[in-house]
């Protein structure tokens, strides 16, 4: 992957994981992860971005819309 957005509500988090400044793991499985650790849902991946959680407005620029 070189990028990964997670949303959280309204809120959108990007991560540019192809950079120097990639967050470390457990930054990125605290973002991914819910509160049962499990990965939140949904989680779609278009080729090498990564989307987890639901928001409309990030769905509408992920797929291009």
């Amino acid at each position: 992957m070189r990028e990964l957005i997670v949303t959280r509500g309204k809120k959108v988090t990007f991560f540019k994981l192809s950079s120097k400044e990639r967050p470390d793991d457990d930054t990125l499985a605290a973002a991914m992860l819910g509160p049962t650790g499990n990965l939140r849902a949904p989680a779609i991946r278009k080729g090498k971005k990564l989307i987890v959680g639901f928001n409309e407005d990030a769905y509408g620029e992920f797929f291009g819309e």
